[in-house]
């Protein structure tokens, strides 16, 4: 697995790639959501190859303070990502803000979804978001995020703890709160998606409603299918890891 960086559209960006299965002509894409970066896709990546990007503000991507952290702000840039690569269309696999590549509509071929931001009207911020969307509440939440509150309050395992703090910088901080509070309106054109899709929601996810999970099945325009996680988080694949391989045997 090699980590890569380029300039694009005036933004450093870094993203780890694994070469995939000879048979494979159309890679891969894994966009994660916050607080994480690309490091989560690894064993994803070990098993199918593709590439997965650090959005810009997350990672060892750029965070310039001037940068768009929005909806809007990541539609621009995911094609200009993609065109960079010389990359018509992606599989994909998203998870929680990861869902702002939906935008890339026609151009996904396969989509997995874990517990993604809906994108649908009647969406309501889980409250840590409602903390973070608030004028120095944020500022102040963020400040005091560490270790203890990731996994007490967050309900990250130590594991995962170490890789989001890896990286969870002020550069970082400041890309979380803008893009939540960019977020008055979040809507996208899931009719747009004409990919076959996979939906895995975990049964016990504390920010995402599992009821999410059926009603964007149904708000997309391909053939989609909804698993249901039985005793797992906002991370299924942690609990569960035979999802790694149940979600390569879909895209492949």
């Amino acid at each position: 697995m090699q980590r890569q960086s380029a300039t694009v559209d005036g933004t450093l960006v870094s993203w780890l790639e694994e070469t995939g299965p000879p048979a494979q002509d159309t890679p891969v894409l894994y966009v994660h959501g916050v607080p994480d970066s690309a490091v989560m896709w690894t064993p994803f990546l070990e098993r199918t190859g593709g590439i997965a990007v650090d959005l810009p503000g997350f990672g060892e991507s750029g965070k310039p303070a001037s940068w768009p952290y929005s909806l809007d702000g990541y539609a621009r840039f995911l094609p200009a990502f993609l065109d960079h690569l010389e990359l018509d269309r992606v599989r994909l696999a998203i998870h929680d803000w990861g869902a702002v590549a939906l935008t890339l509509g026609p151009r996904i071929e396969r989509l997995a979804a874990f517990d993604v931001v809906p994108m649908l009207p009647g969406h309501r911020w889980h409250w840590i978001a409602r903390a973070w969307r608030t004028p120095v509440v944020g500022e102040l939440g963020m400040g005091f995020t560490g270790r203890t509150l990731l996994r007490r309050v967050g309900g990250l395992r130590p594991d995962h703890v170490q890789d989001v703090l890896q990286h969870f910088d002020h550069g970082t901080q400041r890309a979380v709160l803008k893009l939540y509070r960019s977020a008055n309106v979040n809507l996208v054109a899931l009719d747009a998606v004409l990919a076959p899709t996979l939906v895995l929601w975990g049964e016990r996810d504390r920010y995402l409603d599992p009821a999410w999970a059926r009603r964007f099945a149904a708000s997309v325009a391909g053939p989609a299918e909804v698993e249901i996680v039985p005793g797992a988080s906002h991370w299924p694949w942690l609990e569960r890891p035979e999802l790694i391989e149940r979600t390569a045997d879909f895209l492949l």
